[in-house]
């Protein structure tokens, strides 16, 4: 991945809820979906770049070939947030090289119906 891009993409949690989030990676230089064969991913929240993680989200490739990965997280992880705001990355390691793709703020507001 040679495009220092980072797309910012905000998103919403809502606590005791599952949440997921899917991104469509494309390679720049060809304007076709990029190939994330060989590729690990791994995306956290932090309610600041010092903090410690608040929590992290399950990183699955969903179709490879078509450059698709999805992030989520489970009731049980967004029930141990407060409500606030945070930051979270989405990294992408191949072969030892780690890139920032999608970065963003969190939103995290508490269910109203529980």
């Amino acid at each position: 991945m040679s495009n220092n891009t980072v797309y910012t993409a905000n998103i919403v949690i809502h606590t005791n809820t599952d949440f997921d989030q899917t991104f469509v990676f494309e390679d720049t230089s060809t304007n076709s979906a990029l190939n994330l064969y060989g590729y690990d991913g791994c995306a956290k929240i932090k309610k600041y770049e010092s903090s410690s993680i608040a929590g992290s989200f399950d990183v699955t490739f969903t179709n490879r070939d078509l450059g698709k990965i999805r992030i989520s997280m489970g009731s049980t992880v967004t029930g141990s947030l407060k409500a606030g705001k945070y930051f979270y990355d989405l990294l992408l390691n191949k072969s030892g090289e780690i890139t920032r793709v999608v970065e963003g703020t969190v939103l995290v507001k508490k269910s109203v119906t529980r």
